[in-house]
């Protein structure tokens, strides 16, 4: 799939980094990244890393850039400035084909809408990146109800997804995106829609899914109780990282919040 990306030179990149220099252990890294919305700025000089298997919460008001970010890193987005690396593997030049064979076979994402389509049932929506990447019914199916098992909802497996409430369908949801054992799970505001009791469910499945088969996770969150979970915060203030936007004299209440633009629904989702 990448025989024509040419490798890594790390002795190149490292000359080239800056003080605040990402460590090379990250499985998932990304440099100085701007991205703009219709002329308003999304990013601003995000520089960011992760390694694998941890979790990071990508944290910060509404509107401060946390979906805009995890859509470059997943290569939904390609930044106009700046440098996306996975696996040694420059996302930021790869063609949109590639990028989307990446987020199929490689990514998962949940967001805060589940995104499941009606005409499938339950099982088929959580086995759909298996199906489109070419594995057996059989072994889709298996992959997909062990996961609808984890999350208690193993008894909607044939039904469809009318049948189900918002927290039901959420599962489903998280349930696609961890069927495929992806290395690097997007999760977008994924408890946002969720009661509490709800929330501690999917977190739980989610947390315990990184740790027992080392998936690495970006949970972009402006909730307290939900980046709680994580390893590590990264915070964002008006498309930059909150240092430098406290350096540059901004605050929440300095500049408008605009709610965070929607996730397109991937294939990887």
């Amino acid at each position: 799939m990448y025989a024509m990306v040419a490798p890594r030179d790390n002795a190149a990149l490292d000359n080239a980094r800056p003080d605040s220099a990402l460590p090379q252990d990250d499985l998932l890294w990304a440099r100085s990244l701007h991205y703009s919305h219709s002329g308003s700025p999304g990013l601003i000089g995000v520089s960011v890393g992760v390694r694998a298997g941890e979790i990071l919460a990508v944290t910060g008001p509404r509107g401060s850039g946390k979906t805009t970010l995890l859509r470059c890193l997943s290569g939904q987005l390609r930044p106009e400035q700046g440098e996306v690396w996975f696996s040694s593997v420059p996302v930021h030049t790869m063609g949109a084909p590639a990028r989307e064979r990446l987020r199929r076979d490689r990514f998962g994402w949940i967001g805060p809408e589940p995104r499941l389509l009606p005409e499938l049932r339950v099982w088929e929506n959580a086995a759909l990146p298996l199906l489109i990447a070419g594995a057996s019914h059989r072994t889709a199916k298996r992959a997909a109800c062990e996961w609808l098992d984890r999350l208690d909802i193993g008894a909607f497996a044939r039904k469809h997804p009318g049948a189900l409430n918002r927290a039901e369908s959420q599962r489903v949801a998280l349930a696609r995106a961890l069927a495929h054992l992806p290395a690097v799970v997007f999760a977008d505001e994924p408890t946002a829609p969720l009661h509490r009791a709800e929330r501690s469910l999917l977190l739980r499945t989610l947390t315990t899914a990184a740790r027992s088969h080392g998936i690495t996770v970006l949970l972009a969150t402006h909730d307290e109780e939900t980046a709680a979970v994580a390893d590590r915060h990264f915070s964002l203030l008006d498309g930059r990282p909150a240092a430098a936007a406290t350096a540059a004299g901004l605050s929440p209440t300095s500049f408008p919040q605009p709610p965070e633009e929607q996730a397109a629904c991937s294939l990887s989702a």
